[in-house]
């Protein structure tokens, strides 16, 4: 072959392929844009990694957030939406939503929710039909779907408050009658000034691997009982699935007793008044058995002023910020979403039991398939009731003494005050000396910040006191203004030297902080 005929082939060689090259682009180009008009886009769903401190992963759990509150179709004007429900409900290829949204150009709108549903025809999504709820305050609402009836059918659930403070279910299934006019009907529809759950039970193998139905779950909703001086005393109202009806109807009344405590305390704590339940659950809250006995491997801490809520059980902590809280008739109904998977939403029924302790309803609405392994539900007792209940009363709880230390020289007086003179600054506060379990303790409250400081101890803490503390341990005791020492000389007994050692009050005792000793010498006046 010449020079010239191998140049012709190779011409010719190179002419077919890209013609074979701009064949086939054409053609896939096309069928993608065939494939976009024949299948709708479906949700991402993102699953977080365990470590959840890469960039990736902080990233991802954004992207899910913004996806799980996507609308196929825009809404009306005024139309916002609270919260957004996609899945497949009638087996065909493309998903659809149950959106919950307000319209705010109602007044005292209540929550609404619509179905968006994927049309063949149109290729295109459409909504195809509407209903209000029981809830009107957004904050509350959480929207989720179970098979309620056994019937191997989701049934939609709204859950949330209204305007007067009640708890309130909304309950709908899927319509077997006219499901292209009406595809859902309403089952049930709860408003209740307690709270309202619903009450699983174990369902069959046959149930569980797809082959048989099986019974229906009851609804409970928790009331106060008008018949009762006590406000503490409640009735169980129990609601049952009646298939010829194919409604929920009441089946059972029972009455709780409340605790009986000072109805006077009761009314200022429950008065709804804003902050008062919340300033009542400022604390570490450690659970209580069946047994009655407090297990301090699961306890919750409430911190109002940060907006945080602390979850520490099964060897986890978990921190949420504290978003909404609208009171109860009980206490106090609470919102919250983890700081770190925003996709994980968290709601807190919480009820007043007595004094120092509460009950709490904890209600997951997770956007993501994430396993939750430690049930919050039960009763907490305050970390404080149990040493108050441990607590001997001290001989002497003021003393008037004069003594010399590393932060100045410290003066006690009698009327249970003290002032601490350092470079010609005097600040002043507060002290008692107590016992627990058999050890003298002296607590110190400074009047300001610039003491509280002084008091530290410059030392630096080991690692044992480091260890799985809860959320008050983060500034060494729940109140930052207090300041807890054991006395490793009694106070009373005129030695001359006085050794202090830095310690944290909790539910489970006495901790040793391992912060340097101080050492105060008495002087004379």
């Amino acid at each position: 072959m010449n020079k010239r005929a191998f140049l012709g082939f190779a011409i010719t060689i190179l002419t077919v392929c890209a013609a074979v090259i701009v064949f086939l682009a054409a053609g896939l180009w096309g069928r993608f844009f065939d494939s976009r008009d024949q299948q709708p886009r479906r949700t991402r769903i993102i699953i977080p990694r365990e470590t959840g401190g890469s960039g990736d992963s902080a990233a991802a759990e954004q992207m899910a957030w913004e996806d799980s509150l996507n609308t196929k179709l825009a809404l009306e004007d005024g139309e916002i939406v609270v919260s957004v429900l996609t899945q497949d409900f009638d087996a065909d290829p493309a998903e659809e939503q149950i959106v919950a949204y307000r319209n705010l150009l109602e007044i005292e709108s209540p929550v609404y929710i619509t179905y968006i549903k994927y049309d063949e025809k149109s290729r295109e999504y459409k909504r195809l039909w509407s209903i209000s709820t029981a809830a009107t305050r957004p904050g509350t609402i959480s929207l989720y779907t179970q098979d309620l009836i056994g019937d191997r059918n989701s049934c939609v659930i709204l859950t949330g408050m209204n305007s007067q403070g009640e708890h309130t279910m909304t309950i709908f299934r899927r319509n077997p009658q006219v499901p292209a006019t009406t595809p859902f009907v309403k089952i049930t529809e709860l408003r209740i000034d307690g709270s309202i759950t619903v009450q699983e039970s174990e369902r069959s193998q046959a149930y569980q691997q797809g082959i048989a139905r099986d019974k229906s779950f009851t609804i409970a909703a928790y009331s106060h009982d008008s018949a009762s001086v006590n406000i503490l005393d409640q009735l169980e109202t129990t609601y049952a699935f009646n298939p010829a009806k194919g409604l929920y109807e009441q089946s059972k009344v029972t009455r709780i007793p409340g605790s009986q405590i000072e109805q006077r305390k009761l009314r200022e704590l429950l008065s709804g008044a804003p902050g008062v339940f919340e300033s009542f659950i400022n604390e570490l809250w450690y659970y209580v058995s069946p047994q009655g006995t407090l297990d301090n491997r699961q306890y919750i801490y409430f911190d109002p002023a940060a907006r945080e809520i602390i979850f520490f059980g099964d060897e986890t902590q978990q921190i949420f910020n504290w978003q909404h809280s609208t009171p109860t008739r009980y206490g106090l109904y609470i919102s919250s979403q983890n700081i770190s998977i925003t996709t994980l939403r968290r709601f807190l029924d919480i009820e007043l039991e007595s004094l120092d302790s509460i009950r709490l309803r904890v209600f997951e609405d997770v956007r993501l398939k994430i396993a939750v392994s430690a049930s919050w539900d039960g009763s907490y007792r305050r970390a404080g009731a149990q040493l108050a209940r441990q607590s001997e009363p001290s001989i002497k709880p003021n003393i008037d003494a004069l003594y010399d230390s590393a932060w100045g020289r410290l003066h006690f007086y009698p009327s249970g005050e003290y002032d601490l003179s350092s470079g010609g600054l005097v600040r002043k506060g507060h002290y008692v000396f107590f016992r627990v379990n058999g050890q003298e303790l002296l607590e110190l409250r400074p009047e300001t910040g610039e003491t509280h400081n002084a008091l530290k101890s410059d030392a630096p803490k080991s690692d044992a006191s480091r260890g799985d503390a809860p959320r008050n341990a983060r500034n060494d005791n729940a109140d930052d203004s207090r300041m807890v020492y054991r006395v490793d000389a009694a106070h009373n007994a005129g030695a001359a030297n006085v050794s202090l050692s830095r310690v944290r009050l909790g539910a489970t005792g006495i901790q040793d902080l391992h912060e340097g000793v101080v050492v105060l010498t008495r002087a004379e006046g």
